[in-house]
């Protein structure tokens, strides 16, 4: 079976098992729920059932029913948190997962030239950004936007985009 990574718990919050988390998510509300179930990366067989959430900072809060102390949301501390694919939401048009994205080979649109391939995500703000590599090695960023992104084919494993001057250095 296949899991996806939905955040890294970083520390305990409080004394009642409470844990701060990072998130890996564009879905944190409906994740983090009371009653989701969500698996740790490295032992999926252990089901964790939120309890409660809520944002803080530029984190999320939880607590698991399994977690009812301090000790044991200690015991917890920088394991990745998961999810199973038959749990994955489905996503609206033109929203990917990071996992469909990522691997994709970029395609010059008017060209047809491969460009390189996406190695990395990045959510800063208002839009992803995505790094790409090419063959030699050399990377650039690209913004997910209508203007850059012209066409995500994920069953393809190819993104076709109108870069815009000065995306890509080629000195």
């Amino acid at each position: 079976m296949q899991f996806y990574d939905v955040a890294q718990i970083l520390t305990t919050h409080g004394l009642k098992g409470e844990l701060k988390v990072k998130l890996v998510t564009d879905f944190p509300a409906e994740r983090f729920t009371p009653g989701q179930q969500l698996a740790l990366k490295d032992d999926p067989e252990r089901i964790l059932t939120v309890a409660s959430s809520r944002p803080f900072q530029q984190f999320w809060l939880v607590s698991f029913a399994e977690v009812a102390e301090l000790a044991a949301a200690a015991e917890l501390k920088g394991k990745m948190l998961v999810v199973s694919e038959a749990d994955q939401h489905e996503l609206p048009e033109d929203a990917y997962y990071y996992h469909d994205i990522l691997g994709c080979t970029v395609v010059d649109q008017q060209s047809g030239a491969p460009l390189g391939k996406i190695t990395g995500i990045e959510s800063p703000g208002a839009n992803d950004v995505w790094e790409v590599t090419e063959k030699n090695g050399h990377t650039y960023l690209i913004p997910y936007i209508d203007e850059v992104v012209k066409q995500v084919d994920v069953p393809g494993q190819k993104i076709y985009v109108e870069l815009l001057e000065g995306l890509r250095d080629e000195d």
